[in-house]
């Protein structure tokens, strides 16, 4: 992985690819969430590719839900590059890929509520998630999940990892 990424790999290029049109180093990026039980055990995974090197990470937490854990996915995903990216980020959760693309301009204009007034769940995910958006020139890509896309399929093996290391107490990475 380049030096966008923060945890360094020993095979990883000087220069990352870079995209054509803005010089921005690229990445492409699958991210899922996985829970047991909703509320339940939860674990998010991240798939990062970049110049013909790849990326994982994992986690999870004891009791969340997925929605939660999908939007902690595309928060840590992105939270690990180190500089600004052109990412394709590629969702299977029509939740996060709605909430970012249609629903959260509403959201903070209206302070944080929804269209009847409630206040949005997840909100400080949502913000997080917004915070980490801007810092890179994303792109959102929806993948159908369980449909056989290899980098959505790798992304859930790492969620459900994530819930297999809170199951046996390890930490996330």
């Amino acid at each position: 992985m380049p030096a966008d990424l923060r945890a360094p790999l020993d095979d990883a290029p000087s220069q990352p690819a870079d995209d054509a049109a803005g010089g921005l180093p690229t990445v492409e990026m699958w991210t899922d969430g996985a829970c047991k039980g909703n509320p339940g055990v939860g674990g998010w995974g991240v798939l990062m590719r970049s110049g013909g090197h790849e990326r994982e990470l994992w986690g999870g937490e004891a009791t969340t839900t997925n929605n939660r854990m999908e939007l902690l996915a595309a928060v840590e995903g992105l939270r690990a590059l180190n500089r600004r990216c052109a990412v394709t980020l590629h969702v299977d959760s029509t939740y996060v890929m709605k909430g970012m693309t249609q629903w959260i301009h509403g959201w903070r204009r209206n302070g944080w509520r929804t269209a009847d007034k409630k206040p949005v769940k997840n909100a400080e995910l949502w913000q997080q998630l917004e915070a980490q958006v801007a810092r890179h020139d994303v792109r959102w890509a929806w993948v159908k999940g369980h449909a056989g896309d290899p980098g959505n399929e790798r992304a859930d093996a790492l969620a459900n990892r994530g819930v297999d290391d809170v199951r046996a107490g390890r930490a996330a990475r």
